[in-house]
């Protein structure tokens, strides 16, 4: 796979495939059991697409049910967090489109790895 750099986090990884200045594209893999944290953005829209394994993805409260296939939409400012209910790696592509995508723009409003 070809990619632009890759990030460890605590509950997986994930590398950026394309970077442009009004949107982003990243490859994302959650581990099994694991989940991201709770949490929004105020610069950027996300969509997800779902291409391996499956879990359950949480908007404004709401949990749905995902699998290989589907597609999440996320507007700016919706809470949002996705978990990895199955035994491999949950693995979708995000396309981040907005005026910033800088990690710095994740507020976190809940997350099993205690940061901030």
């Amino acid at each position: 796979m070809k990619y632009i750099e890759k990030t460890e986090r605590p509950w997986g990884c994930y590398y950026v495939l394309h970077d442009e200045r009004n949107y982003k594209l990243k490859r994302i893999e959650i581990s099994p059991k694991a989940r991201i944290s709770y949490q929004y953005h105020t610069k950027r829209s996300e969509s997800w697409t779902i291409v391996q394994g499956y879990g359950v993805v949480t908007i404004n409260g709401k949990n749905t049910n995902v699998k290989a296939g589907d597609t999440i939409t996320i507007d700016k400012k919706e809470k949002h967090r996705i978990h990895n209910s199955g035994t491999e790696n949950l693995v979708f592509i995000e396309i981040q489109t907005g005026s910033y995508f800088g990690e710095d723009d994740i507020v976190r409003i809940e997350d099993d790895y205690n940061r901030i």
